[in-house]
């Protein structure tokens, strides 16, 4: 009798740890995006398992059920190997069998887009705006997109830029741990396409006949190496309902879009290596202008934005004399490369050989033809950092500053800002102590280093949070608050500055809503001004989605009329020569004392050292 006890106290035990391991292999199926097939394996072996141990295995002993869960670790292993999900592309609505748009005729040919649940708004995805820069084009500027029979379906993202890609189960940790939103769904068990042939652009428009809609013309961020137009946080259909067009698009990243060579630039008839993917943003502004009537839109009345490094391209598109004329306001959030020696996104031409040998030397190529010939998935693995534009001679001729100090700048009115928490994602898995601390100031400021802290002590502005993966430090809060000031606040600060000068008008924000998450991060504004937040409804509150109205409303002013302003919106003040206060977006929206004001004469000394 006891032995029998003992015997069913083994089997409910195991019936208890077959329940565990099983619920821990779906979770990874689920974290994975697995397919079905998976979780249909999984299943029928716990099912044959609980079949056994009623049947056959209940009265053997702990060695067969050690075994049998064995067997459904095994089962599950193999599971996930065999329902790996598929690459494939984003549908451009989130609808079934969604309805068809009305033919439209561009350039290349006639297409169809497809219209959003309430069908409000009209959405045209992959269309091609240049040549696949595939084969012989690696490394050529954009070549025109090929004209094509028929109606062409856009009804499907295009593939994201080659770039390399963290693991599914790593995106969906970051989304719960760092993002606070992950939603149980069958239905996105795919990964999104990566490719080589990967220049095409995305437009959302009002449903209907259209006529004259000023047009926003969003570049995406990711350093210049990582990125997609497909991301939900900045789709266009909401901005769309407020009468203006949007349009998104991929560029070439990386290797592919910012390695220079020599042998290139002779390759070139006009000189140019290493600004590849900025080209690719002026042959879609391009393809914008020639063809957005076609939608309704006016090309007269182009806005271009960007956040991060596609705010950096914004900056770049300023400067260029290739983009001249192709759009008139312009929205950077978050970068810029107005100093004299911008902190990222741009580099000299000397350093961008030099990166560009590097990439020749990990692949022992003795010529671009051979580079040529190595295929895409392994040259993104190069150890060479390609991560920055560059002075090019043709796409970008001087140094940026250079050409604000001229006025031969773009852009006739500006939107722009940062976010309070700039720089805390990017140092999570540095520890800074006081040591750290000093040495850092020390690489940032020179010899101006002991004022900087001065002024920000080691222990001032302490970590008021924790997230799992920082490593944190004596000196992180101090840290992250000055080199989110140098690296992003200064930019925007001396590109406002240089439109005041030229009697341009700036309108200057500053964005400190917290989320459930990271806070005010980096990148953390853009579901608020394009918005998205229903996209993740639960990371969100009520007066989130009241602040994002807000956003939107004066993001889609400012595309109308180079003017954020409008009924039942908080006054944005001019920044001017006399009005240095910026426009603060939280909780509450009022003008405030720009937060940086006494860093950025530290700044401007150690720039004007360099």
């Amino acid at each position: 009798m006891k032995n029998k006890k003992e015997k069913n106290k083994i089997g409910v035990f195991y019936i208890i740890v077959l329940a565990v391991i099983t619920v821990f292999g779906l979770a990874v199926l689920e974290l994975g995006k697995n397919t079905v097939l998976g979780w249909g394996i999984v299943i029928l072996c716990l099912a044959a398992l609980i079949v056994l141990e009623v049947f056959v295995t209940k009265k053997k002993g702990l060695f067969i059920h050690l075994l049998m869960c064995v067997c459904l670790i095994s089962m599950i292993s193999v599971a996930f190997a065999v329902s790996m999900p598929p690459y494939k592309c984003s549908p451009a609505v989130d609808v079934k069998n969604p309805e068809k748009t009305e033919v439209v005729s561009v350039n290349e040919g006639d297409l169809t887009g497809v219209l959003n649940e309430d069908k409000s708004v009209e959405v045209f995805a992959g269309i091609p705006y240049a040549a696949p820069p595939i084969g012989e084009l690696r490394w050529k500027e954009p070549q025109p997109a090929q004209k094509w029979e028929g109606v062409k379906a856009c009804d499907t993202f295009a593939p994201m830029s080659m770039q390399k890609r963290d693991g599914e189960i790593m995106n969906s940790l970051t989304k719960i741990f760092g993002y606070h939103y992950f939603e149980f769904c069958l239905k996105d068990n795919y990964r999104e396409a990566v490719s080589e042939d990967s220049l095409y652009l995305n437009i959302w428009k009002p449903a209907g006949k259209v006529e004259n809609a000023p047009v926003l013309f969003f570049i995406h961020g990711g350093s210049l190496t990582t990125g997609q137009p497909s991301f939900s946080e900045y789709r266009g259909e909401d901005l769309a309902k407020k009468g203006i067009i949007v349009v998104n698009f991929g560029y070439r990243l990386n290797v592919f879009g910012y390695m220079a060579n020599e042998e290139l630039a002779s390759e070139s008839e006009n000189g140019t290596t290493g600004n590849y993917g900025l080209l690719d943003q002026i042959a879609a502004l391009k393809w914008v202008n020639e063809n957005i009537e076609s939608f309704g839109g006016d090309a007269s009345k182009i806005t271009i934005a960007g956040e991060s490094a596609g705010s950096s391209s914004v900056n770049a598109l300023c400067v260029s004399p290739l983009a001249k004329g192709l759009f008139r306001f312009a929205i950077a959030e978050s970068s810029g490369i107005t100093p004299k020696e911008p902190y990222h996104t741009f580099r000299s031409f000397t350093d961008a050989l030099s990166e560009g040998e590097k990439t020749m030397k990990d692949f022992s190529a003795k010529s671009v033809e051979d580079l040529r010939k190595i295929p895409a998935e392994e040259l993104v693995n190069t150890t060479a950092n390609n991560s920055a534009m560059t002075v090019d001679g043709y796409a970008i001729t001087e140094q940026p500053y250079l050409t604000y100090e001229k006025g031969k700048n773009n852009e006739q009115a500006l939107l722009n800002g940062y976010n309070a928490h700039e720089a805390d994602v990017f140092g999570l898995f540095n520890e800074v102590d006081d040591k750290k601390y000093e040495d850092s100031l020390v690489q940032l400021f020179g010899k101006y280093s002991e004022e900087a802290l001065k002024l920000y002590p080691a222990d001032s502005n302490k970590l008021d949070y924790k997230i799992a993966i920082d490593k944190g430090g004596s000196a992180k809060g101090a840290y992250n608050y000055v080199l989110g000031g140098t690296w992003f606040a200064y930019s925007h600060k001396k590109w406002s500055d240089y439109l005041v000068q030229q009697n341009k008008p700036v309108y200057f924000y500053y964005f400190a809503k917290d989320d459930s998450a990271l806070r005010a991060y980096h990148a953390g504004e853009l579901p608020f001004a394009y918005g998205n937040l229903k996209r993740h409804k639960s990371a969100y509150t009520d007066e989130d989605f009241a602040l994002s109205e807000q956003m939107q409303n004066y993001w889609v002013n400012f595309v109308k009329r180079g003017n954020p302003n409008g009924k039942d919106l908080t006054g944005w003040e001019k920044y001017t020569k006399t009005q240095k206060k910026i426009l603060q977006f939280d909780t509450e929206i009022k003008m405030i004392d720009d937060p940086y004001s006494k860093l950025y004469p530290i700044i401007d000394k150690s720039q004007n050292e360099k």
